[in-house]
């Protein structure tokens, strides 16, 4: 870490920057609290729904959509599909 002082702070310079890079552990916490409070889904079909549930949450999230216009829009017909592609310049 001692190599990369500056990213490994960049939190302290640019409150833009996450204290954190843990976003991955906050996607899976609604995962593990469902399971701990019902003990187990029923089904590996009823986990996998909630899984694509939450991840399609998540995503508009981190796009910087409203969680309940997303769905909405889901259910309207016209649901929000990120981009594949990453968001290169042209040279």
């Amino acid at each position: 870490m001692k190599d990369y002082k500056n990213e490994v702070l960049a939190f302290m310079c640019d409150f833009n920057v996450p204290f954190d890079n843990n976003l991955s552990e906050r996607d899976i916490r609604m995962m593990k609290i469902q399971q701990k409070i019902s003990g187990t889904f029923r089904s590996r079909y009823g986990a996998d729904t909630l899984c694509r549930i939450r991840s399609y949450i998540s995503t508009g999230r981190k796009n910087g959509m409203n969680v309940l216009e997303t769905i909405k829009n889901v259910f309207d017909g016209n649901p929000f599909i990120p981009s594949m592609l990453p968001n290169i310049p042209p040279e």
